[in-house]
């Protein structure tokens, strides 16, 4: 039905808004590929073995290193990107926005992100803490968790979830509704670089520093417009929207992102939940510790997050066509 809407209207705006949206149906539907196929899967190999490689001692070589290899790839993806969105172009219509949808649909990991939130749930209902632990750990998190109770695992699980609502989704999303697959493999390029590479152990400290930062720049629209579709949807699922705003607008710097804060904050808000990294930051402050039922609502809160924040895109694109 979709295919046929879009095949009666040929604008390019009218392509993308039906790619954003059927590359998210998609995802929702069929979830991750097996990784042994999956490209994301396969840059991971990549980064894994240029760190391997990479120069770690002192400062100024692996700073170049992380550099180069981060130019190098995000350049070798985007050519990817040109050469798949060129393909595309030569079919016809409803091909060529099923095709891209399917290619965008690599990018983005929504339903891969909620059952690995359902998975923790799971675990913490049974009860099995330990078994909680370990695939917030193995899934979400990087942090130690062995020593985490009941509640603090509830909040590293919502984080992660709000957290990567934007690096998974919407920002593959914003940076497709740009510059085409170009801007979304790009977008998945350099996030899982930072996931890989982005880290503060002596190893990564400057081997990691510019993919860290520039990960920082490419996902600084993507996670406010997540924190703001997570507040509209607080207009559904919160029972005091005034509040939320404010938790998020007090809340949003505190962490040491510059963007995790946002969705993270945002969610705490709605969720009217504390959501604590002992030593690091509190969101939420003065708000009820979570429990395991905030876990299903934050996969619903995320679910809604996604679908407005491909609305408020799918609007954008109008309005910038009809202005144009």
């Amino acid at each position: 039905m979709l295919l046929l809407l879009f095949e009666n209207k040929p604008s390019a705006w009218a392509s993308m808004i039906g790619t954003l949206w059927l590359a998210l149906l998609l995802d929702v539907l069929l979830g991750e590929l097996p990784s042994r196929v999956h490209p994301v899967a396969w840059l991971g190999s990549v980064i894994g073995l240029f760190y391997r490689q990479a120069p770690k001692a002192g400062r100024l070589l692996p700073f170049v290193a992380g550099l180069m290899f981060s130019v190098i790839g995000m350049a070798v993806v985007v050519v990817i990107g040109f050469g798949c969105q060129r393909g595309c172009s030569l079919l016809p219509q409803s091909l060529s926005v099923l095709l891209q949808a399917c290619l965008l649909k690599l990018a983005l990991s929504l339903r891969g992100l909620l059952a690995a939130g359902r998975e923790v749930e799971a675990a913490l209902r049974i009860p099995n803490l330990a078994e909680a632990r370990r695939l917030v750990s193995w899934h979400l998190v990087s942090r130690d968790t062995s020593q985490l109770n009941e509640s603090q695992v509830t909040a590293a699980t919502i984080e992660s979830l709000a957290e990567n609502t934007s690096d998974s989704v919407v920002a593959p999303l914003f940076w497709f509704t740009l510059f085409g697959l170009p801007g979304a493999f790009a977008c998945r390029f350099i996030n899982t670089c930072d996931a890989m590479l982005g880290y503060r152990d002596p190893p990564r400290e400057w081997l990691g520093k510019f993919p860290a930062r520039l990960d920082d720049v490419v996902h600084l629209l993507p996670a406010r417009l997540t924190a703001l579709a997570m507040l509209s949807a607080g207009l559904w699922l919160s029972r005091n929207t005034v509040l939320a705003v404010s938790i998020w607008w007090r809340d949003c710097r505190k962490t040491a992102s510059p963007n995790a804060g946002h969705p993270m904050s945002a969610a705490a808000g709605v969720l009217g939940v504390e959501l604590e990294k002992v030593g690091c930051y509190r969101l939420g402050l003065g708000q009820r510790p979570p429990c395991v039922d905030d876990i299903l609502r934050a996969g619903w809160l995320v679910i809604c997050a996604c679908a407005l924040s491909v609305g408020i895109l799918s609007l954008g694109i109008v309005c910038w066509e009809s202005w144009r």
